[in-house]
């Protein structure tokens, strides 16, 4: 008898339709992870006169980014692996790169989801409104930056194997990221600090996003940031990629 092994693209098309549909099924976190900066950013609205359009902007999408790569991707990944999901899609004919590029591209289509809808918010509620180019360039940073949050999301799940322990992890993660991130930013935290998180994760993300936002003003500064997220991102993935394990066992 033969057996009929389907081809790398129909193989992805089926994880994809599959990774899509259980992504709607939880749009309840989705909604949440679109929400929470959207609501940020129309509370900004006092702020935007003293520190510009751009600057809410590119916070909020930052934040939105930790949310989806933290919150969502590494507690997803968690969960179906404690659910033996990967043990059983690695024993059918498909590629271990396809399973991930799969989980991947659903984030990505999240990234676009959040950035546009914050973007959306900022022009009719905010009155902020960004030139073609800057709207492009931001977007490819916003994919940029996204990468960063999710090579430490698939670091921490690499790095822990109990989904809990996950849960409970990514979102202290998040926390110091979300309040010493934005009030850093702000100043409120005292100068050392302010400049210490210029130059985090969180830092180097908003700097490229808010640098997009404003074509003219990208500087030797947002292009070492640039090259510094970059950095963080293959750090991050590097480690998640050698300590992933497809099931707890």
């Amino acid at each position: 008898m033969q057996t009929n092994i389907p081809s790398t693209s129909a193989a992805l098309t089926s994880l994809l339709g599959a990774d899509f549909t259980t992504q709607w099924r939880n749009r309840r976190a989705v909604i949440m992870v679109i929400l929470v900066p959207t609501i940020i950013l129309i509370s900004w609205k006092g702020l935007i006169d003293k520190f510009g359009g751009a600057f809410a902007l590119s916070n909020c999408i930052t934040i939105g980014l930790i949310s989806i790569g933290l919150m969502g991707y590494s507690n997803a990944i968690a969960r179906d692996r404690d659910k033996g999901v990967f043990q059983r899609l690695r024993v059918a004919p498909v590629s271990s790169w396809s399973i991930m590029a799969s989980r991947l591209a659903v984030q990505l289509a999240m990234i676009l989801v959040m950035t546009t809808v914050v973007f959306i918010a900022g022009s009719y509620y905010d009155k902020i409104v960004l030139s073609p180019s800057a709207y492009a360039l931001s977007y490819v940073s916003a994919i940029v930056g996204g990468a960063v949050y999710l090579g430490l999301g698939q670091a921490i799940v690499g790095l822990i194997k109990n989904p809990e322990t996950v849960n409970s992890t990514t979102r202290l993660v998040y926390f110091v990221f979300f309040m010493i991130g934005m009030f850093g930013e702000l100043g409120v935290l005292g100068k050392e600090i302010g400049d210490a998180v210029k130059w985090s994760p969180y830092g180097t993300v908003k700097h490229i996003l808010s640098s997009s936002m404003q074509p003219a003003n990208w500087d030797m500064k947002a292009t070492v940031a640039l090259l510094v997220t970059i950095g963080y991102t293959i750090v991050f993935s590097i480690m998640g990629i050698k300590w992933f394990k497809w099931s707890t066992r």
